[in-house]
């Protein structure tokens, strides 16, 4: 789910500028309503200095209005550089993992069978009988909770603050999670006698990259609509160029009599085709269109399920499967 933006507001940005610099270890001081000295180096130097070189300086906070040329090293303003930078190195490296357990007092009873016979049927449609071969027992379900950061660099760059919460191990986005994880009542016993996942980096990028993809596709269709609607444009123009380039070296030719000349003229237009080639080729990766995600927190979520055997029809067949039934969600998860 994609986060609301903040509206751009120089009072709230100088307050956490002056929190996050100080957390790095910045000596910072109000000089002015709009304007930090900072005293930085090392970490809390790499917004300006990549290298974390001592930066000693004032920014100023500009109005969202302000118009005129900005400096980006000097001036924090709606979508600065240094805003980004800043947020990069508050994230801590590595990546910790946190657990949190969901109260289970919705879960303390099994579904009814009647109900979850009818959720089941309503979620696998190919399937004709069901029942349970074995009673529900008592488990967990988790969830990998994913705060990103989504870069798109296309002709026109966006960025975006997305929530996922990706079912494991199969990888199913779950709205509903991603959305109720704010209002959710954490379980305060004890986490002795739960089956943690254990990390699995590459497992868990793949799925992640595919819940991207379908979380992303509404905004990278629009995007991808426009770039199309540029390139055709740009190659439409470069391919008419040609053309007429390569027509007017043909009829040179025809009017000259001499080797040399047409010799000369065949060269001409076989430069002409490779130029031709290598500007179709640049265009097409101007307009290539990149998804840079940038993970700032990761949750890893258990919540109360039941577990099931169950026996059901599917393509003349009878298969048992095992399945959880989670309770918030109310659906199946195979």
């Amino acid at each position: 789910m994609k986060l609301d933006r903040l509206s751009y507001e120089p009072g709230a940005a100088l307050d956490f500028y002056e929190e996050a610099l100080a957390a790095l270890g910045a000596l910072c001081e109000r000089t002015f309503h709009d304007r930090l000295e900072v005293i930085a180096e090392g970490n809390a130097a790499k917004p300006w200095n990549p290298d974390g070189a001592l930066h000693a300086g004032e920014l100023r906070f500009a109005p969202s209005d302000t118009s005129g040329p900005r400096d980006a090293a000097k001036e924090v303003f709606p979508g600065c550089p240094l805003t980004f930078r800043l947020a990069d190195a508050l994230r801590p490296s590595p990546l910790p993992i946190e657990r949190l357990v969901l109260s289970g007092k919705a879960s303390l009873a099994p579904p009814d069978s009647a109900v979850a016979e009818k959720l089941w049927r309503s979620q696998f449609t190919d399937t004709t009988r069901w029942r349970l071969a074995e009673p529900f027992k008592a488990d967990f379900h988790f969830s990998l909770l994913v705060l990103a950061r989504c870069e798109i660099q296309a002709i026109d760059q966006h960025w975006s603050l997305r929530r996922l919460a990706i079912s494991l191990p199969g990888g199913a986005l779950d709205e509903g999670l991603a959305d109720e994880i704010l209002w959710a009542q954490p379980d305060s016993g004890p986490e002795a006698n739960i089956p943690w996942p254990l990390p699995d980096p590459a497992d868990w990028n793949d799925l992640l990259r595919g819940a991207l993809e379908v979380d992303l596709k509404e905004e990278l269709d629009a995007v991808r609509s426009r770039q199309e609607n540029s390139l055709r444009r740009e190659l439409d123009r470069i391919d008419e160029y040609f053309e007429n380039y390569a027509d007017e070296l043909a009829a040179r030719a025809k009017r000259s009599s001499s080797g040399p000349a047409k010799m000369k003229g065949a060269e001409r237009l076989a430069a002409a085709k490779a130029e031709h080639l290598r500007r179709r080729s640049d265009q097409v990766n101007r307009h290539e269109i990149r998804v840079c995600p940038h993970i700032d927190g990761l949750l890893l979520v258990a919540e109360p399920a039941w577990r099931a055997r169950v026996e059901v029809g599917r393509a003349h067949q009878q298969q048992i499967m095992e399945a959880s039934f989670i309770t918030r969600a109310r659906r199946w998860e195979i």
